[in-house]
């Protein structure tokens, strides 16, 4: 069978180079080797040796860098497919009951139950993972409830604690109990009332993944697990996580914290964001925060650092709706926001932890933060830009940005009469919640439990459910 490695996995960064740069370095090499010999003999022999050398190795490179195109057949690999008419993916049982006419094509799970939907052993990669349901569908506020109800774990090589645990909505790439059609790199909704999956997710011994039904309803779920049964993986493959993370009301000054610090060799692969802005502000812009991204022994200052959340996901002043393969932005209406980013093309590696956050940074005119400031609004500013313009829009003095926190003697107050009239960046407090996808060299990881189901679905009918439709 095949030894699956992180060089043909499909979303795994590859660092093997092409064949041809490869047989280049190794032509000169050798030919600076022979210029050292006088006699013509040995430059002979060490010529065959070259052509032999370099054909073998040419070939072996071309073979290694095509074994997963799709033209090719496969190496001993067995692809399975686990669902409701065939529970164990096992060969020649699948469709069995009712006499093949589609007699198990779903479970019905009660108030309460966890129904395991995927059990195996020895070594594998799930490659796809389809859903869906009552819990998939948009049509009441019972099915948008059950997103955030309904829990899916996944444990890997045995493991007692989940290396995946999340809201079933949230995992499958879109918070805040709501769908729509959208299509990203590993998260896709065809329609809005199905979820996909196509994260690789590797294991070495076994793999479980269930399903926790949390809610007061009976529910019934169609899925599929498609997987690929390998004899081995390489030591250098990673084991899939996601961890869930809500706070109702963040703290002004302190930064989100998308993922926890976590130690060990991995790999960021991104996240989907939730943002349910506080009302007291009044509708002002919530996203001039930065995600940060603390990597093997940061301390106070991160290694990577963003310049504004829309900037993040590949926009600019301000976010509206867009879905693109690696970021996007689902909602952006009545002060709830929903938007993703998967750093599959620009991979953020760590060799001993990592740590993600998210500030909780707003901005808009001192006339409007001083508005929201009067009415008790949590605000702490951060900055003022000062922009002068004519009546045209045209800048007819130089721009004066001011850092307030580095100056003791600054004017802090939006309502004080010398505070400037300008561009005010400030921290504020909003409901936020993230999924984080990562790779980890463990098969399992010591975040926080998943908190209860009050918390997961507090406020969400009136702040969420009522407006956006």
């Amino acid at each position: 069978m095949h030894r699956l490695s992180e060089q043909n996995s499909g979303i795994a960064n590859s660092t093997l180079p092409p064949a041809k740069q490869v047989v280049f370095q190794v032509e000169i090499n050798l030919i600076m080797k022979i210029s050292k010999y006088k006699s013509e003999i040995y430059a002979v022999v060490l010529l065959l040796a070259i052509f032999y050398f370099v054909g073998s190795f040419s070939n072996e490179v071309e073979s290694k860098s095509t074994q997963y195109l799709i033209y090719k057949a496969g190496n001993g690999e067995q692809t399975r497919w686990v669902s409701a008419e065939n529970p164990r993916g096992e060969k020649g049982r699948g469709g069995i009951t009712n006499k093949g006419g589609k007699g198990s094509a779903f479970y019905k799970i009660k108030p309460g139950e966890t129904k395991v939907l995927f059990d195996v052993s020895g070594a594998g990669v799930i490659n796809r993972i389809w859903m869906t349901g009552d819990m998939a569908n948009s049509q009441n506020k019972i099915h948008k409830l059950l997103k955030r109800s309904i829990i899916i774990n996944a444990y890997w090589d045995g493991s007692e604690r989940p290396a995946v645990s999340a809201p079933v909505g949230d995992f499958f790439g879109m918070g805040s109990g709501l769908s729509k059609p959208f299509q990203s790199a590993i998260f896709v909704q065809p329609e809005g009332r199905s979820f996909i999956s196509t994260v690789q997710m590797p294991y070495k011994k076994s793999a479980r993944i269930e399903v926790h039904n949390d809610s007061d309803h009976h529910i019934v779920l169609f899925y599929d697990i498609n997987f690929t049964e390998v004899e081995k993986h390489d030591d250098d493959v990673l084991y899939f996580h996601a961890y869930w993370n809500r706070i109702l009301r963040t703290e002004v000054g302190k930064d989100f914290e998308i993922l926890p610090k976590i130690n060990g060799v991995g790999r960021f692969l991104g996240t989907n964001i939730s943002v349910i802005a506080n009302e007291e502000y009044g509708g002002i812009w919530f996203g001039e925060g930065e995600v940060k991204m603390f990597l093997d022994g940061d301390k106070e200052f991160p290694t990577l650092v963003g310049t504004g959340t829309e900037d993040y996901i590949g926009s600019g002043y301000s976010q509206g709706e867009y879905s693109n393969l690696y970021q996007g932005c689902l909602t952006a209406s009545s002060g709830v926001f929903n938007f993703y980013r998967y750093h599959i093309p620009d991979p953020i590696f760590f060799y001993e932890d990592c740590k993600v956050t998210l500030q909780q940074i707003g901005g808009t005119s001192t006339r409007d933060v001083a508005n929201a400031y009067k009415k008790g609004a949590p605000i702490k500013i951060v900055t003022t830009h000062t922009m002068y313009r004519d009546e045209n829009g045209e800048m007819i003095r130089p721009r004066i940005f001011k850092r307030l926190l580095e100056d003791e003697n600054a004017i802090t107050d939006p309502t004080h009469k010398d505070f400037p009239e300008a561009w005010t960046n400030f921290y504020r407090s909003d409901d936020v919640s993230s999924t984080a996808y990562f790779y980890l060299d463990k098969p399992e990881n010591s975040l926080p439990t998943i908190q209860p189901l009050e918390e997961r679905l507090k406020d969400l009918k009136v702040r969420v459910w009522d407006k956006v439709k």
